[in-house]
């Protein structure tokens, strides 16, 4: 006999189901930890079929044994050509319905203090990847004349946030290209848009930031008096992925408790 925890936190995805992603492939780059572990949670929670990407091979087969069924490809999505290839190997395992292209790093980095290399890097983890997995995976989706890609962007450039230059121009740049792209690939049938996360609440967030002092000013600042977790934005990826989110494209969709209406 075990003891159970007398108040065990409810199950954020009660009630919640999408039986458009029942058995449809779903793929999500920087799957292994943090919001991309969380979607991942929730994808094979629906019954889909879900591949994740990651550099960390650690964590990454620690989550593929909790979640059986999912299948976890090491990857490094700034090397375009392998980020290509673990593409084909999922599309000739399963048909590929979804993108989730959250992979990401927001370290900070002083301005006058970044040379050439640090900014590619930047633009390269942030950037470069979304928009050549979402090229890669249309090409399919295109041939089946359905399919979404959801692009991840940040509230920190909406903000203008220091510190992260590099991040927050990447950032930026994916607003534009989620138009451009939703307008390019919505005659085929695809729909692309993105999933902007505000102060989101993850085990590294909290070892690098989190202080009683720091999560009040997020609350302060926020129109909904909570901290966001990943499970918020996993939420929003769920609909976004799913059937019932089929009149949308092109556009941001915000999850951020209302911090940016400040």
């Amino acid at each position: 006999m075990t003891d159970a925890d007398p108040n065990p936190a409810p199950d954020p995805y009660a009630g919640v189901s999408y039986r458009s992603l029942a058995g449809s492939g779903v793929v999500i780059t920087g799957g292994a930890s943090g919001i991309g572990a969380e979607m991942v949670r929730a994808f094979a929670g629906q019954g889909a079929r879900v591949a994740f990407l990651d550099i960390d091979h650690d964590a990454g087969t620690a989550l593929a044994a909790e979640i059986p069924g999912t299948r976890f490809i090491v990857c490094d999505v700034t090397d375009i050509a392998a980020l290509r290839t673990a593409l084909e190997r999922v599309e000739a395992k399963m048909p590929i319905a979804a993108l989730i292209n959250n992979a990401a790093s927001d370290q900070r980095h002083a301005m006058l203090e970044v040379e050439p290399d640090q900014w590619r890097h930047a633009l390269s983890v942030n950037l470069d990847h979304q928009f050549f997995a979402a090229q890669e995976v249309s090409r399919a989706m295109a041939s089946r004349g359905t399919g979404s890609i959801v692009m991840m962007g940040s509230v920190s450039w909406m903000r203008g946030r220091p510190g992260m230059v590099g991040y927050t121009t990447a950032k930026a740049a994916i607003a534009g290209l989620t138009k451009t792209m939703a307008r390019e690939l919505g005659p085929s049938g695809i729909r692309v848009n993105c999933l902007v996360p505000g102060a989101i609440r993850t085990e590294k967030q909290d070892r690098l930031w989190h202080s009683p002092a720091a999560n009040q000013r997020f609350i302060d600042d926020q129109a909904l008096k909570f901290r966001l977790d990943a499970s918020h934005v996993a939420r929003m990826a769920l609909f976004l992925a799913s059937a019932e989110s089929q009149g949308c494209t092109g556009a941001n969709f915000v999850v951020d408790a209302g911090l940016t209406q400040n």
